[in-house]
């Protein structure tokens, strides 16, 4: 789901695996390659590919991994390119959809006509978007933990998965564990972990200088300030009495729960752009790439380049709603409280993206989803879930990060937003978009900003004065329907 330009920085699991999924296609049969997270190819000789589907391909490989019946509900197939990833639903036809690719990517990317041309989609097995963190605490099966770990591996590694720091060290600690075994004193660590560095840690963290300068320093055996906080966490790893030697099933959960401290973990990513603020009276500050990151926890809009999150909401601190390319250019629109030099104002923030459509039906389905499930979980908190022998118990409340100045705290002063007094009873959230604009009493909306929320205002078809807009309810895909091709 992700756009190139989004993807500042380390390539995703995308562009790791920018490949054919149909290796030969004959008269009756063809070879199928699924991708898993860590580029790991599972091939499947199948029969009637065109009309085959992603639920009759997902339990193949199921098949040939020998996965237990979870991960039916823990994974799910993708089709990714460089410039697209769509999680398909049970009923879609990968190689249909295939063929209608470069549809797809008119239609939900700025690619130019020929990257579009020249794009090829592959088919990954990967987590389920609509997986929820509370289900992968149950899970006990060393193979679907293992996937789970590669690919939170992966995206941490990518950058894709901000971090700080001490995280991003804690983490790559696990992985030294797991790739080299348990810590040894006396063995030259620091030289081993020192060679594959960008193996453990995130490449912005690997970087060194260069020149005479850097050389010199490099004679020295003393470790980088990563090297040294990795090797030292490293040495803080946990080994579980009485574990057998070949078992990595605790360091893979207590990666994952690691992983679970991140808001924004799990998340299905699509591209877009913000306005940045503006620098001054008369110059405009443009706009800057971001990454949507959407969940059945919430949405985080995070900084492609600067790689820490920009704004953090759950679904019950936001209302939303999207423009389509026919009424003025794509975007999704945010709604959410916040406070202007002590005021409190209702801020607006428009993301830029020909995926709007997609993030606001990913939205809307998740809350559905949230609201369904609140049951089951709240009988779940009552018995508990049943935990595995030897196994880390999961801790009894997950806290979130929030160091001062940490990579996942919003940073809401770097946007650029509209804010407006609330004129109106509040309106229930989460909901789509309500949109009550004051009247500029209290000075707090600009000029510029009032006249753009106007103009968005008139684009989503509602009138000058106090209105609400209310999406059609009903069914709710995840993904629109891909375009029928022309003849």
């Amino acid at each position: 789901m992700d756009g190139t330009e989004g993807n500042a920085g380390q390539p995703g699991p995308a562009e790791r695996s920018h490949r054919s999924s149909v290796s030969s296609v004959g008269a009756r049969a063809a070879d199928v390659l699924v991708y898993l997270a860590d580029d790991t190819v599972v091939p499947l000789a199948v029969e009637n590919l065109p009309s085959l589907s992603a639920h009759e391909l997902h339990r193949a490989v199921r098949e040939v991994l020998q996965l237990p019946d979870i991960a039916l509900e823990a994974f799910a197939l993708w089709l990714v390119s460089p410039l697209l990833e769509v999680q398909l639903k049970p009923k879609h036809q990968p190689y249909k959809l295939g063929r209608q690719w470069p549809e797809l990517l008119l239609r939900f990317t700025d690619a130019p006509d020929d990257d579009v041309a020249m794009d090829e989609p592959a088919l990954q097995f990967r987590r389920n978007v609509f997986f929820p963190r509370r289900r992968e605490l149950q899970i006990h099966d060393e193979d679907v933990l293992r996937l789970l770990y590669e690919e939170a591996k992966g995206n941490v590694l990518a950058a894709r998965y901000p971090c700080d720091l001490e995280d991003c060290e804690a983490l790559g600690a696990l992985v030294c564990r797991v790739q080299l075994g348990p810590y040894q004193p006396g063995l030259p660590a620091a030289c081993t972990l020192r060679e594959k560095l960008d193996s453990f840690l995130p490449a912005h963290l690997c970087k060194r200088g260069h020149g005479l300068f850097a050389a010199l320093r490099g004679r020295g055996t003393k470790a980088g300030t990563g090297e040294q906080g990795l090797l030292n966490a490293y040495r803080r790893v946990q080994e579980v009495v009485g574990e057998h030697e070949a078992s990595l099933s605790t360091h893979y959960r207590a990666y994952l729960l690691k992983c679970h401290e991140l808001p924004f973990y799990g998340c299905a990513f699509f591209h877009g752009e913000v306005d940045k603020p503006a620098q001054s009276f008369l110059h405009r500050g443009g706009r800057k790439p971001v990454a949507v990151a959407i969940s059945l926890e919430g949405v985080h809009v995070i900084d492609s380049r600067e790689k820490h999150v920009l704004l953090g909401l759950h679904f019950q601190e936001l209302s939303w709603d999207h423009t389509s390319p026919e009424e003025e250019e794509s975007a999704l629109w945010l709604e959410f409280d916040g406070d202007n030099e002590g005021t409190p104002v209702n801020k607006l923030l428009k993301i830029y993206s020909k995926q709007a459509e997609l993030m606001s039906s990913l939205i809307e389905y998740c809350i559905e989803l949230n609201h369904t499930a609140e049951p089951a979980a709240t009988q779940e908190s009552v018995s508990g879930p049943t935990a595995a022998p030897g196994s880390l118990p999961p801790p009894a409340q997950r806290p979130q990060l929030r160091r001062q100045g940490s990579v996942v705290c919003s940073r809401i002063q770097h946007l650029s937003t509209i804010d407006y007094v609330e004129e109106a009873p509040a309106g229930n959230r989460p909901g789509p978009f309500l949109g009550w604009f004051g009247n500029n009493s209290a000075g707090l909306v600009s000029k510029q900003d009032e006249e753009a929320a106007t103009a968005m205002r008139k684009g989503l078809g509602l009138g000058p004065g106090p209105a609400i807009r209310m999406l059609p309810k009903g069914p709710s895909p995840v993904f629109p329907s891909p375009p029928t091709p022309s003849p």
